[in-house]
């Protein structure tokens, strides 16, 4: 079973006396239109997950951000049993160095959020059971098959520590 790599860039900042905030977005077209979504997407051929997931964040949000700054933070492989096609193998970063300030693209709208007040109820329903760990603990390595209705999660199982 082949699965699409991609790549999420979870960018960290941490405000005195309210708390560590990630940046997200609202999906405005394609996979997921209408969900939060981590920034990132699809590794092209010929680049490393690094040099994607740099192209993808400022593809969506105007930012630059150098692979010297990234920090490993696991994998989600996505397993869609009644739509193999959309599996995915997620390579996750993050990263609290950056330059510019997040805009609007064509593909999503970004915005700040409390990591914990995560807006879990708006995004995909696999996301609480490894984004939270990704961001707290910044390794992950988890499998998430979703049911047949391709929304809701029959299960996630971690594999092992990420190394």
């Amino acid at each position: 079973m082949t699965s699409a790599p991609v790549t999420l860039c979870f960018l960290l900042r941490d405000l005195e006396g309210v708390g560590t905030e990630v940046l997200l977005g609202l999906k405005k077209t394609g996979f997921g239109t209408g969900k939060i979504v981590g920034v990132g997407g699809h590794i092209e051929a010929g680049e490393s997950a690094a040099e994607a997931v740099c192209r993808e964040v400022y593809e969506e949000t105007g930012i630059t951000v150098l692979e010297s700054d990234l920090r490993p933070a696991g994998r989600v492989d996505f397993v869609f049993p009644a739509r193999p096609l959309w599996n995915m193998s997620a390579i996750l970063f993050t990263t609290r160095t950056w330059q510019g300030e997040p805009e609007e693209s064509m593909e999503i709208i970004p915005e700040w959020f409390l990591l914990d007040s995560l807006p879990l109820e708006r995004m995909w329903a696999d996301a609480e059971h490894w984004l939270p760990l990704a961001l707290t603990k910044g390794e992950v390595n988890v499998v998430v098959t979703l049911n047949p209705d391709n929304e809701t999660v029959q299960s996630a199982v971690t594999i092992s520590e990420f190394l």
